[in-house]
């Protein structure tokens, strides 16, 4: 099968199509067809066949004589005009004469003229800008007009009801308000509107629907790091309110610009059910999902160990954590220090026991948490330590007593098989502090200070300066032991990449437990369908291990938990325990939370404080395949239902579009975001979110490295649309928030990935290239050569349409339908059987998500059939036929034509648009765009493997004389010999006499040979199949002495193939193992070298006897 974006083929004998022509204005009733002036051009390209490159004949002593004398003549010519030149040079100057000033024509930027929403105005094919394919011109005007037009909305019946083709929904993954598209996106976008612009044009009720993220700390992040750099402000130096209003501004600016960008791509989405995470009535969801939960209990308060961003002061999941591994000592930049702080080793140090002058060592990898230690555990059988139970170390900077523990944890041959045990700082050390009771000694403030718990030495110092101090001293009492290289893992924050603390915290949790084992049956048994199937097996493997999910986030921008603490009159703040649940109200307002709390404490005076802390942006992205269809809104008395249960009231999309039928993104999310729908959308709907899931590949760079902004190769996908000059991809790396040396790094990836900046190569090509790109892999490492070489196909597809359109004619009017007439020739018979297969693998590739497969099939079909063959060699039937047989093949090429377009139309939405539209209608054809036309399917009367069979065979008869015409310089007067040897081939290629003869340039004569007629001397051979052989006729064009030796390395050549072929074939097993067809393949190939290597030898024989 064609992947190759970019193939050698040639598309048709035309130079430049259309390259004369006249300036027309608007019109808008009929689309112009080309010029008289235009037809005339084509047709003198069509009457040229390509020229046949190849070694010539020898050439005579008179023609070399003649070239002597020709090249004699040259050389004279050349010495005069030197002469005549210098002469000119020293002659005195004459007086200026005044020169014509002649001005050349300035290029004119394409300015279009349709207005917003309006169908767009189609040109002449004559107009400049329509020479050739630009994707300026021809994605212009046409998503105003879709959108406008409503083409992207669901479709009903009369009833309003679903429509009996069915319903296919997918809920756009929204995009995060940070800032602008990638090419990750631009992926995204590719597979999920390909698969609805297919579905629609199945006739399905389909819904595409947009929507945005928040991006809670991502977005805060990126406001907070620009205000610093524009005005060295922080947000508490603003306030919540005003900060709050800022990142509203920012959304609305990145908002406007994702949008643009989504359009761009041509997202058919219906923008009139636009979501936003932050909208009042997802909100409000948010508010209905956690007030539910917390009513069952899965909803809880606790204080526990948490994920710590000391840069962002805020709490993170165990997902947006990235942990490094270290091989040994590595010094890393965190920030807000100015030197690197060293990681990967580990100290020990000794503990003084308490009333001796014994010494307990212990070893640890953060030595600064030593602060916050609470007890000194050691194995219960571990003979060194046993006179130790029960007994106290001495801490040397604080007046603590730490308790020496036994516990099975410790492994006693690992260090010293004593460990320091940190209950508030460490997730091992957490669970051996519960165990025992120990105290939890929170030595760290939220900003990575250490606190009065860790001593007055340390208070107020910083965590990794503390790090350093704490050794120092350690070394100053004698006891410091040692440091020694440790490979480590570190754990990084994936935003700010900070050094995550692990710190005790009263939060929001949810309990999972329940809730994954209910999405994993889902996935079991067939509800829930995961593609590929590597990530299926990623889904339990998380699922089975998973733990409660803290959703609490210490920041601004989010939606603000829907929880008051009761602070009753009179109460010592200080005392107030925010970890107990008795302390708290849950309630979707405010109003309500006042009347639970008052139910609650009757006769207590109190007041209501609201959780200042926002709920993770996975929580509220969890419930978006129901809560952009309206949940948990109830359905309007309108609608006339009388439901028995007031919690299952929907709306109507609720009611139409759930479950979703297909959620796609990337694999990366699986655990972030699928799970958790999975999980809640079960939880709170009583049915699975979506009946299919599809992960699609990360979008790496050429080089196979992750997307990065500090590497340069986040990629604006409308900078690959519009193309982007190296200078200006420069100068937006300082657009953002990089560092100079990021800046720098950036750059210079940038001039080795893009030295002539990038081409532009349109949405439409840049579509393709995603779609061909997914595989089922892993990882894509994307090149801008190949997107480029999608848009040269592109210009193939464009300048056949123009073609094939003034092989039409201006009053062709197609056939009411596709049906075949009974008068189709083999080589139309050839092309619709062709265009049937297409059709069918596409459909199949789409039904099982191997886009691979899909687009192969339609490139396939466009570049080397439609365009190689059928639109090539139904010159003959429509210039030379019969009226009859010329009816019949402009018949079929619109058929097949408008066919072509339809079927790579989802792939490739705007020029199928903008060629569409130049074609003319079936009587009765009253569809006003290529959006609704119907998707071909596989036809049984259009199915001929037979007609196949036998225009393959005359095709490459064709392609056998040209080859040979090519090598011997056979440019006229070519006389030509088919071999046939058997009754089938005799009759088949004696039919098709006629189109092979016109189908080849310079054919004197061409003979049809049975298998026992005698073949003249002096013939070349080429071998097409072991029943069919074709000759040229060579004698007195070669060199007969070279052209035997040449026949014997093409023996030579053949024999090692066979017998390569037969080695293959003779191993053990091969009948067993190897497919049937795979061996019926190989069978066939073994027969054919067979008779090439007879036809061959054959060969030699006779060019003997012409020596002789």
């Amino acid at each position: 099968m064609a992947t190759n974006p970019t193939p050698s083929k040639r598309l048709f004998s035309l130079p430049d199509l259309c390259a004369i022509g006249r300036e027309t204005g608007p019109i808008t009733d009929s689309v112009p067809g080309p010029s008289t002036e235009t037809k005339a051009t084509i047709q003198d390209a069509v009457n040229i066949d390509a020229k046949i490159a190849g070694p010539s004949k020898p050439k005579t002593e008179k023609e070399l004589e003649k070239e002597r004398k020709k090249a004699e003549k040259e050389a004279r010519f050349a010495a005069k005009k030197a002469k005549a030149d210098e002469a000119k040079k020293n002659a005195p100057p004459k007086a200026e004469k005044k020169e014509k000033k002649v001005e050349t024509a300035a290029i004119v930027p394409y300015v279009e003229e349709t207005p917003p929403g309006q169908k767009k105005i189609l040109k002449s094919l004559d107009d400049p800008s329509y020479k050739s394919y630009n994707p300026e011109v021809v994605e212009s005007a046409w998503y105003d007009w879709w959108e406008k037009e409503g083409f992207f909305k669901p479709e009903f019946t009369p009833e309003g009801e679903i429509k009996p083709e069915g319903m296919f929904m997918i809920p756009a993954p929204p995009p995060n308000v940070t800032g602008a598209l990638h090419i990750g996106h631009g992926l995204t976008i590719a597979i999920q509107d390909t698969m609805i612009r297919w579905n629609r044009m199945l006739g399905k009720t389909v819904l595409f629907l947009p929507g945005f993220d928040h991006a809670g700390i991502s977005t805060q992040s990126v406001v907070e790091k620009m205000l610093w750099k524009k005005e060295k402000k922080t947000r508490h130096d603003l306030g919540r309110e005003a900060f709050t209003k800022l990142v509203w501004e920012w959304k609305e600016e990145y908002y406007t610009r994702i949008k643009n960008q989504l359009k761009k791509m041509g997202a058919s989405y219906d923008w009139t059910r636009e979501a936003f995470t932050m909208d009042e009535n997802l909100s409000r969801a948010v508010a209905e999902t956690f007030v539910r939960l917390h009513e069952e209990g899965i909803i809880y308060r606790a204080n526990r160990l948490v994920n710590w961003c000391c840069k962002l002061n805020t709490t993170l999941s165990n997902l947006e954590v990235d942990n490094v591994e270290l091989n040994g000592r590595t010094m890393l930049s965190v920030p807000d220090y100015d030197e690197k702080v060293e990681f990967g080793t580990i100290v020990s140090f000794a503990y003084p026991i308490e009333g001796s002058d014994e010494k307990i060592v212990v070893a640890t990898t953060r030595p600064e948490t030593m602060l916050g230690d609470s007890a000194i555990a050691v194995h219960p059988d571990d003979e060194r330590y046993k006179h130790l139970h029960g007994r106290y170390a001495k801490h040397p900077f604080i007046d603590r007593l730490l308790p020496i523990i036994t516990d099975t944890y410790v492994e006693k041959d690992f260090g010293t098989g004593a460990v320091k045990i940190t209950p508030a700082h460490d997730p091992n050390d957490y669970a051996i502090g519960e165990r025992h009771k120990l105290d939890f000694i929170n030595i760290l403030n939220d900003d990575g200070s250490f606190n009065e718990n860790a001593g007055e030495r340390f208070k107020g110092m910083k965590r990794f300066t503390a790090r350093k101090v704490v050794v120092e001293e350690l070394e100053k009492l004698g006891l410091y032991v040692e440091t020694k290289d440790n490979p480590m893992s570190v754990p990084l924050c994936s935003k700010s990449k900070d050094i995550i603390e692990p710190k005790m915290k009263p939060q929001w949790w949810v309990r999972q437990k329940a809730l994954a084992d209910t999405a994993m049956e889902a996935v079991r048994n067939g509800e829930i369908k995961i593609r590929p199937a590597t990530s299926e097996k990623d889904f339990f493997i998380w699922l089975e291990k998973i733990q409660d999910w803290c959703i609490s986030r210490q920041l601004w921008w989010g939606h603000q938990a829907p929880a008051w603490s009761i602070h009753f009159e009179g109460e010592n703040v200080a005392d107030f325990d925010y970890t107990n649940n008795d302390n708290w109200v849950v309630a979707r307002t405010e109003e309500d939370a006042r009347e639970k709390a008052a139910k609650l404490y009757p006769s207590k005076q109190f007041t209501l404080k609201r959780d200042l802390d926002v709920l993770d942006t996975w929580f509220s992205s969890g419930l978006w395949p129901f809560s952009i269809l309206g949940w948990p809104e109830k359905v309007s008395p309108a609608y006339d239902l009388v439901p028995t249960i007031t919690d299952r009231l929907q709306t109507p999309d609720m009611s139409n579009f759930y479950p979703n039928s297909l959620l796609e993104t990337g694999w990366d999310i699986l655990f972030f975001w699928v799970a958790r729908m999975a999980m809640l959308g079960i939880k709170m709907t009583g049915k699975v979110p979506f009946n299919e899931v599809f992960c699609h590949s990360l979008v790496r760079d050429s080089d196979g490295r992750k997307m990065s902004k500090s590497l340069g190769n986040v990629i604006d996908p409308l900078d690959i649309i519009n193309g982007i000059s190296l200078d200006k991809l420069h100068a937006k790396l300082l657009l953002g928030n990089l560092d100079a040396k990021e800046v720098a790094q950036a750059t210079n990836y940038q001039k080795t990935a893009f030295p002539d900046g990038i081409p532009q190569c349109g949405s439409d090509a840049m579509h393709f290239a995603f779609c061909h790109y997914t595989t089922g892999g892993r990882d894509i490492n994307m090149d801008i050569k190949v997107v480029d070489g999608y848009r040269k196909f592109c210009n193939k597809m464009y300048q056949a349409t123009k073609f094939a359109l003034m092989r039409l004619g201006d009053g062709f009017v197609p056939r009411p339908d596709s049906r075949k007439t009974g008068k189709e020739s083999l080589v139309e018979l050839w092309i619709l059987h062709k265009f049937n297969k297409a059709a069918e693998n596409s459909n199949k590739g789409l039904e099982e998500r191997s886009f691979l497969l899909a687009t192969d099939e339609i490139y396939r079909y466009w570049l080397y059939e439609l365009c190689d063959v059928y639109i090539e060699n139904s010159k003959p039937l429509i210039l030379e036929g019969t009226e009859e047989q010329k009816r019949s093949a402009q018949d079929t090429l619109y058929t097949c034509l408008e066919g072509a377009l339809l079927l790579i139309h989802p792939f490739m939405p705007f020029v199928t648009e903008e060629l569409w539209q130049r074609l003319p209608r079936r009587p009765n054809d009253t569809n006003p765009t290529i959006v609704k036309a119907a998707y071909p399917r596989y036809t049984e009367e259009l199915d001929n493997p037979n007609a196949e069979r036998s225009y393959d065979l005359a095709f490459s008869v064709v392609k056998g004389i040209r080859s040979m015409q090519a090598e011997y310089g056979v440019k006229d007067k070519a006389e030509a010999y088919i071999h046939a040897k058997d009754a089938e081939t005799f009759s088949i290629t004696s039919d098709q006499r006629p189109s092979i003869s016109a189908l080849v340039k310079g054919l004197g004569s061409l003979q049809i040979l049975g298998e026992n007629d005698s073949l003249p001397d002096g013939c070349s051979a080429f071998v097409i199949s072991e029943v069919c052989t074709i000759y040229l006729l060579v004698k007195d064009r070669v060199d007969v002495d070279a052209e035997i030796e040449k026949t014997k390395k093409r023996i030579a050549k053949a024999v090692e193939s066979r017998k390569r072929l037969e080695k293959a074939r003779a191993v053990k097993d091969y009948i067993t193992k190897v497919k049937a067809e795979v061996q019926e393949a190989d069978r066939i190939r073994l027969n054919e070298m067979v008779a090439e290597e007879k036809t061959l030898k054959e060969l030699v024989a006779k060019f003997e006897g012409l020596r002789a």
